[in-house]
């Protein structure tokens, strides 16, 4: 009965799929961190987060000094309003954990950073396990050739468990019926 339960355990961990991700944390800006960006070069944090695929569980690390990061909403990112933020952080060593998919948009508390390019947009997406592939029960019935309605052919399902168990389990012949 231990090793039934044993080869059981072995066979539904190799056959179910589970998937496990570890959460990534990311510097925001990379190694220029979070900062009012110069003049030419605007559109610095839309650069950096479109190469990144983030996903719910993920942190984001912001890294300055003399500033603040503003969580806001759609309209207060798009029109750099400070006044109203969700959260606000100033600390100079900013986390901030992306616990749900959809976007979500930083500005810069001081004045004008926004207005001169430091803001930013995540997109999170969730990140979905693949689905369990369907196992048929080990026993259907099938419908027979006989011309009889009420009739009907055992049939073995051909999952990996199923033929484990058939050549593994002691089985008994007592007239025509296999028992398990």
């Amino acid at each position: 009965m231990a090793s039934f339960l044993g080869l059981f355990i072995v066979l539904f961990a190799t056959t179910s799929t589970v998937l496990v991700r570890a959460s990534n944390q990311f510097s925001v800006g990379d190694g220029i961190g979070w900062r009012q960006p110069d003049s030419n070069d605007t559109q610095i944090y839309t650069r950096w987060a479109s190469k990144i695929r983030f996903q719910v569980g993920d942190t984001l690390h912001f890294q300055y000094k003399e500033d603040s990061v503003l969580v806001v909403d759609k309209r207060s990112y798009y029109h750099c309003n400070t006044t109203n933020p969700i959260s606000s952080f100033n600390d100079g060593k900013t986390v901030f954990k992306l616990d749900r998919p959809g976007p979500f948009y930083f500005i810069s508390g001081a004045h004008d950073h926004c207005n001169n390019g430091q803001r930013l947009i995540v997109d999170v997406i969730t990140l979905h396990p693949s689905p369990i592939p369907h196992r048929p029960s080990i026993w259907t019935n099938a419908p027979s050739p006989s011309p009889v309605p009420s009739s009907a052919v055992l049939t073995i399902s051909t999952s990996p468990i199923v033929l484990m168990a058939l050549i593994t389990l002691p089985i008994s012949f007592v007239g025509h019926v296999w028992l398990f």
